[in-house]
Parts: C-alpha cells; structure tokens; sequence
C-alpha cells in the first residue's frame, strides 16, 4: 500500500469550509488579500504574534526581529508569545517596546489571558505578522489584533482572510529563515540575499562575565590557561537525539587526542547533573543570558540539537551542531561559523574528526 498517495478527504474539506466560515463570522475581515506588497514607509507600530514557547522556537523568532529593523527602522515592534523567556531574548532589541506574554495554557488562567489581550487590542497596529507556518492560534490571535495591514503564510492550516497572505515556501524549511522569508517576500524584496542569523545581543559585559566565568571553571580543576580556546559541550538533549555517556566519551577521546591544546568545559544542563560524571571542568546556570555569556566566550561549542545550540548560535559562538534524528534542514544552524554535522548512523570517532578539521578548530586562539 502506498502510504504517500494523496487523496479527496470529504470530511477534513467539509471541515476545512466550516472553519472558514466561523472564522469570517467571528472575526470579520482584516481587508482583501491584495497583491500589492506592503509599504516601505508609514509603518510605526508594529505587532509579532508567534504562540510557541520552546527555547529553540523563541530564539529562531529573532531573525525576524533583526530584520524589521533593519526595514523599518523608525518602528516599534510589540510581541505576543507564550514564551516565559520572552523578557530574556527579545529585551535587548532596541525596537522592541512591550512583550505581551500569554499563559501557557490559557484555559487554565483565562483572567490572565483575556487581560493580556485586552492590553494589546488596546493599540492600533500599522502592521501585525502571523509568523508561524503552522499555528493557527497564532492566527487567531493576529486577527483579534486591531491592525491595518495583515501578513502571514498561507497553507491548508491557516484560516482567516488577511491583507497578505504568503504561499508557503517548499524550498525552504529553516525554522529561523522562514519568518524572514515571509517578510520580504510581502515587501517584494530580494529573498535570496544573506539572512540574519539568531541573535540575543549578548553585550560586552555579559561576554566578560562569561570569561571570568569560565577561567573559575578551569581553575577549580586546577587548569591555570584556558591554551588554544575552550571547547564547550553540552551533553543533553531529548528523546532520540540523546546520544549518552557512552558516545560523548568516544568523542571526546578523539577530539583531545586531535586538539590536546585545547580545554574542554562541560555545559550542565538544567537537571544540574553531569552528562559526563563530571570528568571535566563545569560551568550550571539556570539563568539564560548568564549561560549566553559564557557561551560568547567559547572558542568553539558542540552538542546535538537541542535549545542550548539555538542559544549558542544567537550567542554569537562558532556553534557545531550534531545531527542524528532531527531534520537539519529544518533546524540546523546556518550563517558564518554556524555548522550542521551530519552523524546519521555515524561513529562518535568519525564525528570528533569531521568537528576537528573546522576551520574554527585549526585556527583556534587563546580567548
């Protein structure tokens, strides 16, 4: 039997139609789809619906942020999310003038809830984006807004008429590059020109911070020179992507005997246990912009994929990210010292030495 056959589904149509329809009654219509692209000027306020909460997805939302001001740089830009960590990565953009933070659940804490978006409908919006492909909650929540100017994918997921409605590409998966996709493709812009990679403008005290941070870790093992560069690596990750003990000291046996110059520290993961049994110096904060920091100060970081790598890559850290379950075209890292490392059914050895012939391995300097 073919399991990828497509075929006629009259219910999930029939569906489909009616949602449609509730849509339009319930929330109106936020005017026409128009092919006319959005204006480059007389946009002022500015309004980011994007629902998921995880730290991978809050972190890929900031490519976005980079780009609208660099477009519409006399802006402000409000965001809606359930991220609790929303404060933490969006607060340092300088653009970014209130975060609407909803529940995580919010039929559990509906007086919350509606008085969060009681605050937002309160503002006109020159500009409001859906900029997840596939939430339709986000979608809901953009049309609820009171906004002039609608943008958002369009795909058999997504009800409710909006001003510019873009086809979603099937090109391009990338979870960061998407949003940004979707931007430029409603102002007409040129979608094939570099784009920005995550980003939580980590500042210059932050990254000194991270340093002494690390130079106490190496301490307490009794290493006085961090020597070429420290290699940070976290050993964490969920479901399949969990590689073990087992695996990480296969690889690690390599890459020392490969870079011996180089100290290796041991990123803890929220659990506050070692993935290694504490073979290695250790750095553990529950905080996010002090691990972001410290991670600033890595000459190289390496795990499989997982939040912390997101976090790394917007760290501004030469960032190794090992692939094994999930789809790095989706979610791998990309931009300068941003590297996918493919280990589908590959040994750690095979592995460590792919990492170790990176550029930002061999010409690795002291930090």
């Amino acid at each position: 039997m073919l399991k990828n056959t497509r075929y006629y589904d009259p219910i999930n149509d029939f569906r489909r139609r009616v949602a449609r329809r509730l849509m339009r009654m319930v929330f109106g219509s936020h005017g026409q789809p128009t092919s006319e692209p959005l204006p480059s000027k007389g946009i002022y306020r500015i309004l980011v619906c994007h629902i998921s909460h995880s730290l991978g997805n809050t972190l890929l939302l900031t490519p976005l942020l980079s780009e609208l001001e660099k477009v519409y740089p006399a802006a402000e830009i409000d965001i809606l999310t359930r991220s609790p960590i929303a404060n933490d990565v969006y607060g340092r953009f300088f653009s970014v003038q209130r975060i609407f933070r909803l529940p995580a659940h919010g039929v559990g804490h509906p007086l919350q809830f509606f008085g969060t978006m009681r605050r937002m409908r309160k503002i006109r919006y020159d500009l409001a984006i859906d900029a997840d492909p596939l939430s339709q909650t986000g979608r809901l929540l953009m049309l609820l807004s009171n906004s002039t100017y609608t943008l958002g994918f369009s795909s058999p997921k997504k009800h409710g008429e909006i001003t510019h409605p873009v086809p979603l590409p099937a090109n391009l998966e990338s979870k960061g590059r998407r949003p940004v996709y979707l931007l430029r493709s409603a102002m007409g812009r040129d979608i094939g020109a570099d784009y920005p990679v995550p980003d939580i403008r980590v500042g210059s005290s932050e990254r000194e911070n991270g340093r002494a941070a690390l130079t106490r870790a190496l301490a307490a093992h009794g290493i006085t020179s961090p020597g070429r560069g420290i290699i940070g690596i976290f050993a964490n990750a969920t479901g399949p992507k969990l590689l073990g003990e087992a695996w990480w000291t296969r690889f690690i046996r390599v890459l020392e005997e490969l870079h011996p110059d180089h100290r290796i520290v041991e990123l803890i993961p929220a659990s506050g246990q070692s993935m290694l049994s504490s073979n290695y110096p250790a750095y553990y904060s529950s905080d996010l912009r002090k691990l972001a920091g410290v991670l600033s100060s890595l000459a190289v970081y390496i795990s499989a994929d997982c939040g912390i790598m997101h976090l790394a890559c917007a760290s501004d850290v030469p960032t190794m990210g090992i692939f094994t379950a999930t789809s790095s075209a989706e979610w791998g890292p990309y931009g300068p010292g941003r590297h996918v490392i493919p280990a589908y059914e590959t040994p750690p050895e095979d592995v460590a030495r792919t990492i170790a012939a990176m550029p930002e391995l061999t010409s690795g300097t002291s930090i």
